[in-house]
């Protein structure tokens, strides 16, 4: 069907919208960074993993990156590649079907490595052998998000280094971004370079991980060109290796749900609306973040008790006591069954909803560039009854 992508007004019910345009965009945006600066940059399933728009992203990307036995999977069986794999800990029970399906396998620790590295050759004689490094440097300003975090149990850190790496280790990972710009990049290579380079002449490629934000409009993609085209010039031999995620699915499209009810206590009024927050926008309470609602203000550091007109908190229908955010200023009255269009939403928000309190679980579409609204996933009663069985 045709649709208004301003106010979706003809959606009553809710919906993650993935807007084609958009996704293209990003898309050809990241393709040409790649292309300049003589990188690779591949798709982290953690952040994005719809595989129904694989076919656009085939058009741009030729890989992905895998956590998991499911997202190697993914990548194996619906993006068409092995992946770029790695693991906090691989298992005994997974590490044959992971090889298979991986081009590169990252280790996390010495042990791990020095526990499957034969067995994961074996099932796949092609496959490219990694560790990852843990330079102790990250400006990540959420605990929860940070890698290097004192304690952290990601990576090797340069001490605990041999100086002469394991014959089959051809490369290094090192993940310590979080929706950061280049300048960020710039100053954790640095710390990298200054730990780790002397093991470089060992390598033949290196993975500088997610959390580059280049499709962010204030992201200085000057800057990260130059650097990687520098650091290839340092390290010709070396393969450069990116896997954002969240840039990727940057702004690609909304959330959009109804209001089904307002309340009101000690002068703050809640609109209540068919989704929640904890189920459906986790990262908004995790990270946490306020997300932006169109056609509304953004209060921040807002005094309850002056909410003034048409002012909201915005409460999700489960019933978590803390399902809820605000506060929004709105150009009017809300209605039962208006739209609230909470931009933004497809990034990670996609891949970490859940079927808590069994509450109805947003449809997925794709808005194509000639204006038509595509269904790709309904969910029904026995998504959520079959998570038990």
């Amino acid at each position: 069907m045709a649709t208004d992508n301003l106010s979706f007004g003809e959606i009553h019910t809710p919906m993650y919208i993935i807007e084609e345009e958009r996704l293209r965009q990003n898309l050809a945006l990241i393709s040409q960074v790649a292309k300049e600066a003589g990188v690779e940059v591949i798709l982290a399933f953690k952040a994005f993993a719809l595989w129904k728009t694989f076919p656009i992203f085939r058009e741009y990307i030729h890989a992905t990156t895998a956590s998991s036995l499911y997202e190697a999977r993914l990548a194996y069986e619906e993006f068409g590649n092995k992946a770029h794999t790695y693991s906090p800990a691989y298992t005994d029970y997974e590490i044959r079907d992971m090889a298979k399906m991986s081009s590169h396998l990252t280790f996390n620790s010495l042990s791990q490595y020095q526990r499957y590295h034969e067995l994961a050759r074996q099932e796949n004689q092609g496959l490219s052998l990694g560790i990852r490094i843990n330079p102790e440097y990250s400006e990540v300003g959420t605990a929860l998000y940070n890698p290097c975090a004192p304690g952290t149990r990601f990576g090797i850190t340069h001490d605990k280094l041999p100086e002469v790496l394991p014959s089959d280790i051809a490369g290094f990972h090192c993940h310590c971004h979080c929706e950061s710009g280049s300048d960020v990049f710039e100053r954790t290579l640095a710390h990298i370079e200054t730990k780790f380079s002397r093991w470089f002449p060992q390598l033949k490629w290196i993975n500088f991980g997610g959390g580059h934000l280049m499709t962010r409009r204030d992201y200085d993609i000057p800057r990260l060109i130059r650097m990687m085209r520098e650091f290839r010039q340092r390290y010709p031999w070396l393969q450069v290796i990116l896997e954002p995620g969240s840039a990727f699915g940057w702004q690609t499209g909304p959330l959009v749900a109804q209001v089904v009810d307002v309340v009101e206590d000690k002068g703050i009024r809640t609109a209540i609306v068919n989704v929640s927050f904890t189920c459906h926008m986790p990262d908004c309470l995790e990270m946490p973040y306020m997300p932006e609602i169109r056609g509304a203000e953004v209060l921040e550091g807002h005094d309850v008790c002056q909410t003034g007109e048409h002012v909201y908190r915005i409460g999700g229908n489960s019933c978590l006591s803390g399902d809820f955010m605000g506060f929004w200023r709105f150009g009017h009255e809300l209605q039962i069954g208006e739209n609230i269009i909470f931009e933004d939403m497809l990034h990670y928000t996609t891949v970490k909803t859940n079927m808590f309190n069994g509450i109805s679980h947003p449809a997925i579409a794709l808005l194509h560039l000639d204006g038509t609204l595509e269904s790709l996933r309904t969910f029904r009663y026995e998504d959520y009854r079959d998570r038990m069985d």
